[in-house]
């Protein structure tokens, strides 16, 4: 219980850490929204192969209906987003229709820190007595930022040494005809 109480402190928008219960092999979900509705997914975390999932309840920005989309790219990935009216807006589109588009505002992204280790094993409980720090990997929210150097910092900690995927959250404003 004090393990999944760290986690949540640490990332503060996500609700809960359990084992996956569907395959990893999608690349990306989507999930329709209103602009009044919070919006429940669940998340694989990286790399690929964890079992930890995060179950995320996002408020969705845009004042406009829009969907949530989650985009997975292994390492090293290109990504064009850019501030603009405290927003992470993509400027170019990813390398498919199943990826971020121009527009699509950078919601959440996964993130590496250093943290006591997670889990209830003997191995874990030792080294959170003991001190041990390693990488763990949480959803960095991109709204919650309060400079655009944080988000940065998160997108670039996803390196080959930690993880070997990227797991970002974009929210895309539906067309009329899906509205």
């Amino acid at each position: 219980m004090n393990t999944l109480l760290r986690v949540l402190i640490l990332a503060t928008s996500v609700t809960a850490f359990t084992a996956p219960t569907q395959s990893r092999s999608s690349s990306w979900a989507t999930l329709h929204s209103s602009t009044q509705d919070v919006v429940e997914m669940s998340v694989s975390l990286p790399p690929s192969g964890s079992d930890v999932t995060a179950m995320m309840k996002i408020t969705p920005c845009l004042p406009v209906p829009s969907k949530m989309i989650e985009v997975r790219y292994k390492l090293p990935f290109n990504l064009s987003v850019e501030p603009k009216n405290n927003l992470a807006v993509c400027t170019q589109a990813g390398p498919n229709e199943d990826s971020e588009q121009v527009g699509d505002v950078l919601r959440y992204t996964s993130q590496w820190t250093l943290g006591l280790p997670m889990g209830e094993g003997l191995a874990q409980t030792a080294g959170a007595f003991g001190g041990a720090l390693q990488w763990g990997c949480t959803m960095f929210d991109v709204l919650g930022a309060t400079d655009w150097r944080q988000v940065v910092e998160a997108l670039t900690s996803n390196i080959p040494s930690r993880t070997d995927e990227v797991v970002l959250i974009f929210e895309r404003p539906l067309e009329e005809a899906e509205a």
